[in-house]
């Protein structure tokens, strides 16, 4: 995780240096304007981002050739992806292979990354090329002022020195004039491949074992978030695994859960520690403290969508703590729920649209869910890694029929993600695997007393005039959640930048 800021056309480094330290949370670490020509940029690192970078090395990363590029991401595939194009291991391996894949391919480089999360931009003597991955994990804004485009990874940024922001949207790439173009689409729903469970389950864990081996590498202090859910568990578990193959049979895994008071997610997490025998912490929080933290959860998320907000307050504070503690990277195990169906909502569509829905879900993610697993962290300046975000994973559980994915029991009883539960059996308890799906908002308990405190706080005839004026606004919670997002961003270009989910 990391953060640029991009102008292209007659930039001033004033405004690189403005934007930037917008988003200096993304990057304490290391930081760096260059430029080339008409094209002037900034980048900002984690520690944890560069490890093997000298303190005080050059960004942003540069070639022999005057090109350089401004990176925030993951590659998930970058051993193989590397060695296959000759890119010697060292620091800036994943900008460096960036350089190589831009001066042999051009924009078609970016076909060469559907294993990866990214925003990117190449700027090559004074010519420019900016890109976001096709679900639009890493997030990127765009606008002009005074005809020159400038680009960064947080709305804050733009709006630092324009009220011309816009989101760049996924999947796309940019060249200096701003044309936007497709290099990637969403699939239509493939046609359903019949295996046996067996053969099922072995390959979901090869596919993840390997993701998870290829992001996680305990080189920086790292914990991991624990809901005491499927995905967050069974991340906690391969952590276990792999933390004391590198340290040994004592090692312990530090885990941390949160709660507004004794939650679901509390009593489940506390589970999965016991069995994992983790070092497992637990923050437990009132009303009143979520109620408070909502102004810089809402200014580091840059939305006002209730359901994302619920989520990210609790993800903002477990991190935080986390980050007190002297951790640099927080596992997650975001990614499960769009990848195996973990949806609640999807129960009630036909299972024959299971699959259309999943890709629906998944176009959902560039202006609402990623947003939490890339902010409420990099808040903190804390690197997250989410092993099931894996383009082979989910190119393969597209494939799988939609019973495996939600199936129903003898009693009528519709279990979402099951092959992700009959995958893990073996290694979790009973409690957990049988686990319905519990939002993070609802396992945490915030979902079930923020709409209620806000349902008090204002009248009807002020919340009627609220959404008078503006007609999005769908609940006096939402309408709470915008006034702070307004002061921070005005109500105008940057409102359009949020994305709501479909139910409160």
């Amino acid at each position: 995780m990391s953060g640029f800021a991009v102008g292209c056309g007659e930039p001033d480094r004033e405004s690189i240096e403005q934007m930037m330290g917008r988003i200096a949370h993304r990057g304490p670490f290391l930081y760096g304007v260059r430029e080339s020509g008409a094209v002037m940029a900034g980048q900002n690192y984690l520690h944890a981002d560069a490890p093997q970078a000298r303190d005080g090395a050059e960004v942003p990363c540069h070639d022999d050739g005057g090109r350089f590029v401004t990176w925030d991401g993951q590659i998930g595939n970058l051993p193989a992806l590397a060695e296959e194009e000759g890119v010697r291991p060292g620091a800036f391996r994943e900008e460096r292979l960036l350089l190589h894949l831009y001066e042999h391919h051009g924009a078609d480089m970016f076909k060469f990354l559907n294993d990866a999360i990214f925003t990117c931009v190449v700027c090559d003597n004074g010519r420019m090329l900016a890109a976001r991955d096709l679900l639009g994990i890493k997030t990127l804004f765009y606008g002009r002022r005074d005809g020159t485009l400038y680009l960064a990874s947080e709305l804050k940024a733009l709006c630092a020195i324009t009220d011309d922001v816009n989101e760049f949207p996924p999947g796309h790439c940019m060249d200096e004039s701003g044309a936007l173009k497709p290099f990637a689409s969403l699939p239509e729903p493939p046609q359903p491949v019949r295996e046996e469970t067996e053969a099922i389950i072995a390959k979901v864990r090869d596919i993840i074992q390997r993701s998870f081996d290829a992001h996680v590498d305990f080189s920086a202090p790292t914990a991991s978030l624990l809901s005491g859910g499927m995905d967050s568990s069974v991340i906690a578990c391969l952590a276990t695994d792999a933390l004391r193959r590198r340290e040994g049979p004592g090692a312990r895994l530090k885990t941390y859960a949160i709660g507004v008071g004794e939650s679901g997610d509390i009593h489940n997490a506390r589970v999965v520690a016991e069995h994992l025998n983790t070092d497992h912490e637990e923050l437990l929080v009132t009303l009143e403290q979520v109620i408070e933290a909502l102004p810089d959860v809402i200014y580091n998320l840059e939305s006002f969508d209730p359901s994302l907000v619920r989520s990210a307050v609790a993800n903002f504070l477990i991190s935080g703590k986390a980050r007190e503690a002297g951790y640099e990277v927080l596992l997650s195990g975001e990614g499960g729920d769009e990848i195996f169906c973990g949806y609640a909502y999807l129960k009630d569509r036909p299972l024959s649209e299971l699959t259309e829905q999943q890709i629906q879900c998944l176009g959902y993610l560039h202006s609402n869910a990623s947003l939490r697993l890339d902010r409420m962290n990099l808040g903190h300046s804390m690197r997250v890694v989410a092993p099931l975000i894996s383009g082979e994973l989910l190119d393969y559980a597209l494939t799988l029929p939609p019973d495996v994915k939600l199936h129903e029991e003898e009693d009528g009883t519709k279990v979402e993600k099951w092959i992700f539960r009959k995958a893990y059996e073996p290694d979790l308890p009973d409690v957990i695997t049988k686990r319905l799906k519990a939002e993070f908002s609802q396992g945490s308990g915030s979902a079930g007393v923020m709409p209620q405190y806000f349902e008090d706080r204002y009248s009807d005839e002020e919340f009627a005039a609220a959404q008078k004026q503006y007609s999005f606004v769908r609940s006096k919670e939402e309408w709470y959640y915008f006034k702070l997002f307004r002061e921070y961003f005005g109500d105008g270009k940057a409102a359009q930048t949020v994305g709501q989910w479909p139910k409160l």
